[in-house]
């Protein structure tokens, strides 16, 4: 039950909104809140209709059915991060300008949000001048300097290298956190997921298919669709439907009550990824040095997974 207290928290909220991009509904009957103090990602696969959801919950779009409820100012920044052939620090004054901020103000703001995400030093550099990685340190900073109630951000670490994204997911993390605002963020990785979301938005088909925090979603996905996308790739037929794992869940060991035979050995940098035939299914796990060759039987115990009642015809 919502209490008074909660229903101030709640700075954006969508109650059976349906979204159309020209002749084609793109999200279907999505409800959600987002609440003050909380970080959330919205996690899907290409094409489920993320960043569709993000501009009708920004204003961008009208909603085809529903409706969406803002407090406060909303700023969303898209996925590309275009900035003006300017130096960094007017890039950044300039949308403070844009929103109406006192031009006494606007420098400050600029570069504190500049630090936020490690990039004061490139105040003075021309945008034109800057690498990937950069420039999306710019385009967050931008956001963050104007100060909104409720923030969205689409797939911010998209396009960048490992390494770079690593180290842009880092300073994120705190950046992004505040006591005072909404942060909704799109993204399609589920490791950036992990390292932000207090709470997790499974989107698949346009519309909401899971809920929840990342861990409770990942012990307890509540659809097999859900399971599989969130990287439940091992599958064994039961009597009564099905059971789905994940590597951690499939644990090489002789005394193990399942047979199986490596089919397929991928390297990775400290082992193997194994995929594992058995007569009811396949599995995946992954082998510490030496590993098992493909050809080779072993023994399989199972150390979780998640099962689902096989629907009815």
């Amino acid at each position: 039950m919502t209490t008074a207290g909660d229903v101030r928290d709640v700075l954006l909220s969508a109650n059976g909104l349906s979204v159309r991009r020209e002749k084609r509904e793109v999200v279907h009957d999505v409800s959600l809140e987002l609440r003050r103090g909380e970080l959330v990602a919205l996690l899907g696969p290409n094409g489920a209709g993320k960043s569709t959801l993000l501009d009708a919950l920004a204003g961008a779009l009208d909603p085809a059915q529903g409706s969406v409820t803002r407090h406060g100012r909303v700023a969303i920044a898209l996925q590309a991060p275009d900035l003006a052939r300017r130096s960094v620090l007017a890039n950044v004054t300039l949308a403070l300008a844009w929103w109406g901020v006192p031009k006494g103000e606007r420098t400050n703001r600029a570069r504190a949000a500049l630090r936020a995400l490690s990039a004061d030093e490139l105040a003075g550099r021309s945008a034109a001048t800057l690498s990937g990685g950069e420039r999306r340190r710019v385009h967050l900073a931008r956001v963050l300097a104007v100060a909104p109630d409720v923030l969205m951000l689409d797939e911010p670490f998209a396009g960048l290298d490992a390494e770079t994204r690593s180290s842009l997911l880092t300073d994120a993390v705190s950046a992004l956190r505040s006591d005072s605002r909404a942060t909704l963020v799109v993204v399609h990785d589920r490791a950036e997921a992990w390292a932000l979301a207090d709470r997790l938005l499974v989107m698949i088909d346009g519309r909401l298919a899971a809920a929840g925090t990342p861990r409770e979603l990942l012990e307890r996905p509540p659809t097999a669709e859900v399971a599989r996308f969130l990287g439940y790739d091992g599958t064994l037929r039961e009597d009564a439907g099905e059971l789905l794992t994940r590597p951690p869940h499939v644990r090489l060991d002789a005394d193990g009550p399942l047979a199986a035979q490596v089919t397929s050995a991928v390297a990775l940098e400290d082992g193997f990824r194994l995929e594992l035939a058995l007569e009811h299914g396949r599995l995946y796990t992954i082998a510490a040095l030496p590993a098992p060759r493909v050809g080779d039987h072993v023994r399989v115990r199972l150390m979780g997974g998640a099962r689902f009642a096989e629907k009815p015809a």
